[in-house]
């Protein structure tokens, strides 16, 4: 009977090895593929951020800069889509394109409407049109960051922990914002409460932190001004005494520079509606764009109006005061010099 070989001890050592080694890394390599959460805009994508940590990976469909209202997707955008696990959305007619989008990809994502239990301001005009920029009001900001919360913990319940911690620091961040944009609305002069912008965005804001709401276009960026909202506007500068009116980041700000021009009175700066800033801009994130917004809003609104005389500066009647009296005593002075030498 011939002699059976015994297996070579380090040949089987090494595939062992091997072996094991490619299991881990299959298993690590599926630990680190995180859930896809994609967010219709970047306000809602930051907002996931301050609530998932590192625990998903947040995109957004339309970029930073980019304007919701008439965005059209792209054949990368169905990939993003396709490949998503969770989709966050605005609704209240802000996203048009996005069913489309959503059909084309094929998608297996969730998809959630993160203005559930918003009361939404009605259009006027549009029967079943509803203004889609709650998030301007940041008492309902509380609301988009609750429906965030729950769907991430639907999406990875092993981190709900770490969920709801992030979103209880959120939620005082946002409650303090809350009133400190109060507080800094009542800075302003009531009968200049009026802000006056390129497209219908901060209805909400003006509705919350009592502010009156004027604007060029209506809630979407996609129609056109007409001669009446332009006579409109001129009377409620006119009527007003507003010193500023204001463009927004994601409008083309032509019509608000002619109107500043029409009517001799400032720019107030630029403000941030459906789009956060990129990182070097003012306001990288949805908290920052309500602190930048309120801030440059106070700060124009509270300048002189060009038919009302500035403040004299500090100190600047007793200035006055002070030279006349001088000037006083030297013509006193020099008419006793005069008198001595003409005796």
């Amino acid at each position: 009977m011939p002699d059976k070989k015994m297996p070579d001890v380090g040949h089987l050592v090494i595939n062992t090895l091997l072996l094991f080694s490619f299991l881990f890394n299959v298993q690590l390599a599926n630990a680190q593929k995180k859930p896809i959460v994609v967010s219709t805009a970047s306000i809602f994508a930051d907002m996931a951020k301050n609530i998932a940590g590192d625990a998903v990976e947040i995109r957004s469909i339309v970029p930073i800069g980019g304007d919701p209202h008439i965005y059209e997707p792209t054949p990368g955008d169905a990939q993003l889509v396709a490949g998503a696990n969770l989709i966050l959305r605005n609704g209240l007619t802000f996203e048009g394109w996005l069913n489309e989008l959503i059909a084309n990809s094929g998608t297996a994502a969730k998809v959630v409407t993160v203005t559930d239990g918003i009361q939404a301001i009605e259009s006027k005009q549009y029967k079943n049109s509803t203004d889609p920029h709650a998030w301007m009001d940041a008492s309902f900001g509380l609301i988009y960051i609750e429906n965030i919360k729950n769907a991430l913990i639907a999406l990875v319940p092993n981190e709900k922990q770490m969920f709801e911690f992030n979103y209880g620091v959120y939620r005082q961040q946002l409650q303090d914002m809350d009133a400190y944009i109060r507080q800094q609305i009542q800075t302003i002069p009531a009968q200049k409460r009026v802000l006056v912008t390129s497209h219908d965005a901060f209805r909400y804001y003006g509705q919350r932190y009592g502010v009156q709401v004027e604007s060029v276009l209506g809630t979407s960026t996609d129609a056109e001004a007409q001669t009446s909202d332009i006579i409109r506007l001129n009377k409620v500068i006119q009527q007003s005494g507003v010193p500023s009116i204001f463009i927004e980041t994601t409008v083309n700000p032509k019509l608000i520079q002619q109107l500043a021009t029409d009517n001799k009175i400032n720019i107030g700066g630029k403000l941030y509606s459906d789009s956060i800033g990129d990182a070097k801009s003012a306001a990288p994130s949805y908290l920052d764009m309500l602190k930048y917004n309120t801030d440059t809003i106070v700060k124009a609104l509270n300048k002189p109006s060009s038919n009302e005389p500035a403040p004299p500066k500090e100190g600047g009647s007793t200035s006055i005061i002070f030279v006349v009296i001088c000037i006083a005593i030297l013509a006193g002075g020099f008419f006793l010099v005069f008198k001595r030498l003409n005796r």
